[in-house]
């Protein structure tokens, strides 16, 4: 049987699919560009360039029952999680904490994107999202055949919040018989760094759909969770991620925060065994550390805040202030004779071997992403933005 011929068996709804475009492994950089992995500056993932506290490294050494299929029910790293939280909360007057009931380890937050997509989502249902943010929210809303309604950022990227409440009422939408069940919301923003303002959140969470609070870099804001807020909101859905400040990217470790009624739902949904021994191993190891895991990133914010008054006096570049660990520039002619453009500078600098995330979409046309990295990569990446000024 010919392949066209079995490919007419897929969904028809994959055919316009547009593949999510990751960050290319440094290991290959690496070969292409002819710099060893060591020497190479990687500040285009996001990723905590101080890595996960030694514990981690001891307690996966350690552990002696990788032979074992992981607990399907993640009991003692939920317990762990719930404590995490309500330490985080302490400083917060009459803050509620979240229940470990209420708690869903996951394989990365990814995962949970995709069980929420799947959970509420089939053709001729939508999503709300805020452009320009994480890709993937419209990924894996168009993975199961919804649409992707778009209500864009301000020009500083903050949520057009009466723009997402006259979508969701529009006599449009209604007519096309489009129904919107999802609102996908990230604090701080990714690539824009800013943080949605609790009155702008409460406005939206009176709208009758599923509010998926994407807090993925929220211990590097000077604000607090809202993690207590799934107690209040039947509505309200909160993810969170080990990958950050953690530093354990590569073990694929999140969670979200449900409200009640949902957890019997996605015991149901969800696969068994979705989190792996090992990064539950070093998930529990980074949570008894997590003082020594706060001054980390302490550290981070600090070196931030240092990259980006500096960032400031570099002449073709406008950054935009962050509350995450990275920070967005638009590029404005980086060369004496004021051309070249954001694609000319990250390529430029790759070949120095740093690595930054270059955008060219709309909303982001002409704009790099840096991530924070240590002090002497900061000083590596200004002395070159020097040299190519």
């Amino acid at each position: 049987m010919e392949a066209t011929t079995l490919q007419s068996l897929l969904n028809p709804h994959l055919a316009g699919l547009e593949e999510y475009t990751p960050i290319q492994p440094f290991e290959v950089l690496s070969q292409r560009l002819g710099i060893p992995a060591s020497e190479i500056i990687k500040l285009d993932a996001n990723e905590n360039p101080y890595g996960p506290h030694p514990a981690v490294a001891e307690a996966l050494a350690e552990y002696a029952y990788y032979h074992i299929y992981p607990d399907p029910q993640q009991t003692e790293l939920r317990q762990a999680l719930a404590q995490h939280l309500e330490s985080e909360q302490r400083h917060v007057e009459s803050s509620k904490s979240v229940p470990f009931e209420q708690i869903l380890p996951s394989h990365g937050t990814d995962e949970i994107l995709d069980y929420l997509c799947r959970l509420f989502l089939g053709p001729g249902d939508a999503i709300i999202n805020t452009p320009p943010t994480f890709g993937m929210y419209s990924f894996d809303a168009k993975l199961v055949g919804a649409e992707v309604l778009e209500v864009w950022r301000t020009d500083d990227y903050h949520i057009d919040v009466e723009g997402i409440i006259e979508l969701f009422n529009s006599e449009a939408l209604k007519r096309e018989s489009v129904s919107s069940k999802l609102l996908f919301l990230t604090s701080p923003n990714n690539p824009s760094g800013n943080w949605l303002p609790d009155k702008d959140l409460l406005r939206l969470l009176q709208l009758p759909l599923i509010v998926v609070l994407d807090e993925a870099y929220v211990e590097f804001s000077v604000e607090t969770s809202r993690s207590p807020w799934v107690l209040e909101h039947d509505n309200l859905v909160i993810i969170r991620t080990f990958s950050k400040s953690a530093g354990i990217a590569g073990l694929r470790l999140g969670y979200g925060l449900f409200p009640a009624w949902m957890m019997p739902i996605l015991w149901k949904f969800k696969q068994p065994y979705n989190v792996n021994v090992a990064a539950t191993v070093a998930g529990l190891a980074s949570l008894r550390y997590a003082e020594e895991m706060h001054s980390i990133v302490e550290k981070i914010r600090a070196e931030r805040e240092r990259l980006f008054s500096a960032l400031q006096q570099v002449p073709y570049l406008s950054p935009y202030p962050s509350g995450a660990n990275f920070i967005l520039c638009r590029v404005e002619g980086f060369r004496t004779d004021g051309s070249g453009d954001a694609a000319a500078l990250k390529l430029a600098l790759e070949q120095r071997g740093i690595l930054v995330r270059y955008y060219q979409k709309p909303g982001l046309d002409n704009c790099i992403r840096i991530s924070v990295g240590r002090p002497e990569q900061t000083d590596s990446l200004l002395a070159e933005l020097r040299r190519l000024a």
